[in-house]
């Protein structure tokens, strides 16, 4: 991977002397213009067609020596240049795909710089010093001041003692961005911004490399600002053994005197399809550091976490033992499922030892049964565990034959645990081993530093079901507002599948016998939808197999595509995506409790027939959701379907070619 054109550059200095007014500098690309202003400060602003979206936003970053880099710069020398590269992406929602920027790079008097791009699809700027020794960051300012009180999707952390712990799991609240001041705690990123005629932005970061995340609240006037968590000092664990902070530093980073540090993002889309397409996080990222990437796979995975093991008409104990994950792999060889993940209970939080299972459970045994099926084992964690023993239970797993962990319970984003991400993500690589991360901040482009970084939750899933009550959760429209949102940085662990479907008047939260809100093939659309590298099947193997046709549908929509775009939708509306493999097409498509008619055009699809084998809302969806129907008909590129979705309803289509040109 790697860049493979590079042209039009030009290079020059300016004087290093500063001087009382100021410099302009403009950088355009597509319908984005770029202007940045140095005077007694630096600040840019963005126009989109000749429309400013984001009025003069003021940069700086304060060293906890007093030094303000940002305050009465003089430029020393600026650089510009147009590249193009082309982008390797293993596991990506696209395997290759080309990114184009124009760079303005300015150098400032006292060893540091800003960096920024335009692309197409946003503008991103970072930091970049060169110091010698170390540099403690005591703050950064980094601020977002909107032309206009601009409709935002806003996801904010809970209420806890600790303002920066959150699980990075809410559902957005539509609201003006001066409602922010009416918040008492903070938001946490993708920011959504709907800029009328001019488009959709997503404001985030990438490239979150030994630097502190950043969480938003509200600025001056119009806008927001960014907060970053102080540095950690002492910690205490619960009785997980999940490890939190408890006393905090006066300042959030300590950092080598050179580097760069992370990008600012303004994903930028002329509509929300566009905006739900863009590649700025993953193409701002630093490139792989796995020199080859082949062994690392995705792939479907029957879980036992969401249904409780709550397994029926077998002639054993169901439970975390032996036999039950040798069911479990039975299953996941009948119907090509390339995992099983065995979840929480696995080890014994009494020791919190992950060198060693409890009582009744041979992970060595079912590592060999599955490895005989053609099966691959994944095991959870906690995060604090798996990192305190992380090279002795990497070595022993990987020499044994499991694939990957999933770790959670972190509800961080200080330094020192984005450290231990890198930490874990490098080190499993070297093991051969994926890890997926819950209990996470949002994607900043980890996945392709490291492509065995395989999915990331930081999104409020279909867990939230077991125990969020009726419209509190209200899914169908969250299910709707992530593609644009949350899904549109990067991969997202929503944990899909629910076999038990209820309407709005009849959903229940139950613990351990959980359901879904909305229909069967709502449930079914979300695996052709959501970009999930590794994704579950949730619900309880008993009813898999009794809804075997359904089943079969779910596991044969592969988990990584060669291609995955959103063709159509508005965020709490509805939303239609398409993803190939191949040479075969799905296309999926949901709605909120509004029921709705969708149109879906082919005209994606190559020349001939395809045959499209359609899973859909049934006749009663709107009473029973567990109502569907199948059926299937001849298409073509010029063809379309119209498709009627009961509340919380959706569709899925799988399109095959026919290759008997006389039918």
């Amino acid at each position: 991977m790697g860049k493979f054109v590079l042209y039009a550059f030009l290079l020059f200095a300016t004087l290093a002397g500063g001087s009382a007014h100021s410099n302009n500098y403009r950088v355009e690309y597509g319908d984005l213009a770029l202007t940045v202003n140095v005077g007694e400060d630096v600040n840019y602003s963005v126009a989109v067609r000749g429309t400013e979206i984001l009025s003069p936003s003021t940069i700086s970053m304060t060293l906890k020596d007093g030094t303000v880099l940002g305050r009465n710069p003089k430029v020393r020398k600026v650089f510009k240049q147009h590249v193009t590269e082309g982008i390797d992406a293993p596991l990506y929602r696209r395997n290759r795909f080309s990114a184009s920027y124009e760079v303005l790079r300015l150098t400032m008097v006292g060893n540091y710089g800003l960096e920024f791009r335009v692309y197409p699809d946003g503008v991103a700027y970072r930091f970049f010093t060169s110091f010698k020794g170390e540099v403690l960051v005591e703050s950064e300012q980094a601020e977002w001041c909107f032309a206009q009180d601009f409709k935002t999707g806003v996801t904010y952390v809970n209420d806890n003692p600790d303002p920066y712990m959150s699980s990075f799991q809410a559902q957005y609240s539509m609201e003006k961005v001066s409602s922010c001041k009416e918040h008492a705690t903070y938001a946490f990123l993708p920011l959504y911004v709907d800029a009328g005629s001019a488009g959709r932005l997503l404001i985030t970061e990438s490239d979150v490399e030994d630097y502190p995340g950043m969480f938003i609240t509200a600025g001056g006037g119009i806008s927001y600002v960014a907060k970053h968590p102080e540095y950690p000092l002492t910690f205490y664990c619960d009785e997980s053994n999940a490890r939190y902070p408890k006393t905090r530093a006066d300042y959030i980073a300590r950092c080598k005197g050179t580097r760069t540090y992370p990008w600012r993002i303004i994903i930028y889309g002329k509509d929300d399809v566009a905006l739900a397409n863009n590649n700025m996080v993953y193409q701002t990222a630093s490139p792989s550091r796995i020199a080859d990437a082949s062994w690392v796979e995705g792939g479907q995975a029957a879980w036992d976490w969401w249904n409780g093991i709550r397994i029926s008409h077998v002639d054993f104990v169901s439970g975390i033992n032996t036999e039950t994950y040798k069911y479990y792999v039975d299953f996941a060889a009948r119907f090509g499922i390339e995992y099983v993940l065995i979840d929480d209970g696995w080890y014994s939080y009494e020791d919190n030892d992950l060198l060693h299972s409890i009582p009744g459970l041979d992970i060595a045994e079912i590592v060999s049964y599955a490895g005989f099926k053609g099966v691959g084992i994944l095991l959870w964690a906690v995060g604090n565990t798996f990192e305190n023993q992380i090279e002795a239970v990497c070595k022993k797993y990987s020499e044994m034959g499991v694939k990957g962990f999933k770790v959670d319970f972190f509800d961080r984003q200080d330094q020192e645990f984005v450290k231990s991400v890198y930490h874990m993500a490098e080190v499993t690589a070297r093991y051969g081993l994926t890890i997926n991360y819950h209990g996470m901040y949002k994607p900043t482009g980890l996945s392709r530093t490291f492509p065995n970084v395989v999915n990331y939750e930081g999104v409020f899933g279909l867990e939230q079901l077991k125990w969020t009550e009726g419209d509190v959760a209200d899914m169908p429209f969250h299910d709707v507002m992530l593609p644009f949102t949350r899904g549109a940085v990067g991969p997202l662990d929503y944990t899909p599948g629910a076999m038990r479907n209820a309407t709005r008047k009849n959903f229940r939260a139950i613990r351990m016998d959980p359901m879904s809100q909305g229909t069967r093939a709502h449930q079914v659309a979300l695996y052709v939808i959501y970009d999930s590298p590794v994704v579950v099947l949730c619900d309880n193997l008993t009813n898999y197999i009794k809804e075997e046709e359904t089943t079969e549908f779910i596991s044969g929509i592969p988990s990584v595509p060669d291609w995955l775009e959103v063709l159509d939708g508005a965020p709490g509306e509805y939303v239609v995506s398409a993803r190939r493999k191949g040479d075969c097409w799905w296309v999926g498509g949901i709605t909120t409790w509004e029921p709705r008619d969708i149109h879906v055009g082919f005209s994606f699809l190559g020349e001939g027939n395809w045959n499209a084998s359609i899973f859909r809302d049934g006749i009663n969806a709107d009473r029973i959701g567990e109502d569907y129907k199948t059926e299937s008909c001849r298409v073509d590129a010029k063809s379309g379907l119209d498709i009627h979705c009961a509340p919380g309803g959706g569709f899925a289509i799988k399109l095959e070619r026919v290759n008997d040109i006389s039918l």
